[in-house]
């Protein structure tokens, strides 16, 4: 696993530096969904500091197994606002915030727990009626609306486009949140960030890196195939 993992942050590197960026500019999200507790250690002896978990349930297990390491999570799964209770305290950065009651409800358990949670907002970019997220003409309003809360901070946004086999086919998804985010970045809304760009995966993250994916969430190129 550590040449795996070796080899994908150099793909990462290169990738950001082929379009002028920084390497550190773009941190590698491991996905962990499914894999039990003794799958991931490989990947933290390996460097890995990142991971995303999808499901609440099976994020706590995993949590509470490995909580002496120095390690960060965060919640890339659909969050129903009942489930926001557990995830608060569990995760660093929750992806899929796209709605106002649930941005409403993890305030609530960011206040409870004393914090101050750190979101991005979901937005679905194809239009995909299988899929979670706000539409990109709503962004800008489910923002404003929740720009008051003062226990989350929102500091970008996240997609999961379309699906496809080649790359180029996907990019102008891509580019599409990149420009949703600076249009929203120049209307300056009150206690809204937009420096964070949760897109890409293990198939595709070299093209989201190329139009500004600042995470990108890689899961079978680091532990191959699900079950």
């Amino acid at each position: 696993m550590i040449k795996t993992i070796a080899h994908i942050n150099q793909r990462i590197a290169e990738a950001a530096t082929a379009c002028g960026r920084k390497p550190e500019s773009v941190h590698m999200v491991a996905v962990t969904k499914t894999m039990p507790a003794e799958r991931i250690r490989p990947a933290i002896d390996a460097g890995v500091r990142i991971f995303g978990e999808n499901y609440i349930q099976e994020a706590g297990e995993k949590i509470k197994k490995l909580r002496d390491q120095y390690i960060s999570w965060h919640f890339i799964g659909h969050l129903q606002s009942n489930k926001a209770k557990y995830a608060v305290p569990w995760f660093d950065l929750i992806h899929t915030v796209d709605s106002e009651k649930l941005a409403g409800e993890i305030n609530k358990q960011a206040k409870n727990n004393g914090k101050i949670q750190n979101i991005l907002i979901q937005v679905n970019i194809g239009g995909e009626g299988s899929k979670s997220g706000v539409s990109p003409d709503d962004a800008e309003l489910l923002l404003r609306k929740i720009s008051s809360l003062e226990n989350i901070a929102v500091k970008g946004l996240m997609t999961i486009p379309p699906y496809f086999d080649a790359p180029e086919t996907v990019r102008p998804y891509f580019k599409a949140l990149a420009d949703l985010r600076d249009r929203i970045g120049e209307l300056a809304i009150p206690n809204i960030a937009m420096q964070e760009l949760s897109m890409g995966m293990s198939g595709d993250f070299e093209t989201a890196i190329a139009e500004g994916a600042t995470m990108v969430r890689i899961g079978s190129a680091i532990f191959g195939e699900r079950q």
